[in-house]
């Protein structure tokens, strides 16, 4: 019989990934613990990088981790699954049957036990409940969602450059509805593709013919940011051709326009929802204490407000702060702090030792417009106040938080080598991924 001490970490995004990572290769490794980490997906891409998938910027295959290698490697284990459900009193959780494409169960519904239970498993967009939002946008929540409206893209374009030659009209009007980080960067991304497919053979479609415009409710856009950064991104969207419309709350999504609240109706062929986040709506069934947006409530030590045992972390967490009455914001870097701060707390628990408080640093933000320029805010560590960037500085800074991810996952010799094999891929293959 196992008597190792089970941890279950549901979700291998960058903060469960990470923490998997570091338990493995201190635990895992030594026989002192049994670490496995659920997913319901194969591969891992960090999730800041998706809307370049999407665009074509970025190459997926050459940036994605496959858990069953990782975990081979970094010595925990890896079930396949979404999680469907919880028993708290047997210290299970219910995974949910497996289906391949064509419907057919692969894997039944099974659980697993567990000593301690960590719940990291992001967030998804939040549409508010608009009308014609889930059947008409496109969504970037996952690595399919990216390759999927990189497909519609590249079809899109190739028909509009055929009606163009036709004589007919090449206009595919374009509309990102939600102006944070995802929304502003996908815009530039899309601006590029825009400006490099003629490059491949689309010489029909002219860059007027291709209109992007940003719909922001409120009266700016990167809203949550600081006021000058938003100023700034504002000017480089304008100076890329990108319509920026802000104090434009969306009513109602079509198939081909969306309208406003105040009854305008604006042309749009491809619609992007970036709007706003939500952790999975299953988490509210689990008999634990969640609050907006579904969001599992945690105390400042990262465990749930009901359960001792069971941990939640990142985006599809409620974390409270000292002197604060807001919570850990959903950014990639919170990821990473809660997860270098539940390692230290998980190998305290095996030892006996108290819990870590979660204590969030803001490093400030950087917000990257493809490969036109970076700009954003650096936090300084002694005198808390904010560095305004932008350009090659910033651009800078903004690649390295990728390459810290790395470093999390393999090492530093080895992203290394990764970097170098980048260097190399971008010079060899094209621009934009073609296919």
């Amino acid at each position: 019989m196992d008597t190792l001490h089970h941890i279950v970490v549901v979700g291998g995004g960058a903060g469960g990934l990470e923490l998997v990572t570091r338990l493995g290769n201190r635990l895992g490794k030594k026989q002192k613990a049994r670490i496995t980490l659920v997913d319901a997906g194969l591969t891992h891409v960090w999730k800041p990088l998706l809307h370049e998938v999407a665009s074509g910027s970025l190459d997926a295959s050459a940036n994605e981790i496959n858990y069953r290698a990782h975990a081979r490697k970094h010595h925990y284990e890896f079930q396949l699954g979404r999680m469907g459900g919880l028993d708290r009193d047997r210290r299970e959780i219910v995974i949910q049957a497996f289906h391949d494409q064509d419907g057919e169960e692969v894997v039944p519904e099974r659980r697993i036990g567990y000593d301690t239970l960590v719940i990291a498993v992001g967030s998804t967009a939040n549409d508010f409940g608009t009308p014609g939002a889930q059947s008409n946008c496109l969504f970037l929540d996952s690595l399919e969602q990216a390759r999927r409206f990189h497909d519609l893209m590249l079809n899109a374009f190739l028909r509009k450059n055929h009606d163009a030659a036709e004589g007919g009209s090449g206009r595919l009007p374009i509309t990102i509805i939600g102006a944070g980080a995802t929304g502003v960067e996908l815009a530039a991304e899309l601006r590029l593709a825009s400006r490099e497919l003629p490059v491949y053979g689309m010489n029909n479609l002219r860059q007027d013919d291709i209109s992007i415009t940003v719909v922001e409710a409120a009266d700016r856009i990167l809203p949550a940011l600081p006021a000058r950064l938003s100023v700034a991104a504002t000017r480089e969207l304008l100076n890329q051709n990108v319509k920026v419309l802000t104090g434009q709350p969306v009513s109602e999504v079509r198939e081909r326009s969306i309208v406003m609240k105040d009854g305008i109706e604006l042309a749009s062929e491809m619609t992007i929802w970036a709007a706003g986040i939500k952790a999975p709506a299953f988490l509210a069934k689990l008999g634990l204490e969640t609050g907006r947006g579904n969001q599992l409530l945690v105390r400042q030590t990262l465990q749930t407000t009901r359960d001792d045992d069971i941990f939640a972390l990142g985006d599809c967490a409620a974390c409270p702060q000292p002197d604060s009455d807001r919570p850990v914001p959903p950014r990639a870097q919170s990821a990473h702090q809660q997860a270098a701060t539940l390692y230290k707390s998980l190998v305290n628990r095996l030892e006996g030792k108290e819990a870590v408080p979660f204590v969030y640093n803001d490093h400030g933000s950087l917000i990257n417009f493809s490969r036109y320029t970076t700009v954003g805010n650096l936090m300084g560590n002694l005198s808390g106040r904010s560095m305004y960037v932008e350009g090659k500085v910033a651009r800078l800074f903004y690649l390295s938080l990728y390459r810290m991810h790395q470093v999390a996952l393999h090492g530093l010799l080895r992203t290394g080598v990764i970097w170098f094999m980048d260097r190399i891929s971008r010079a060899m293959q094209p621009r934009l991924k073609l296919h």
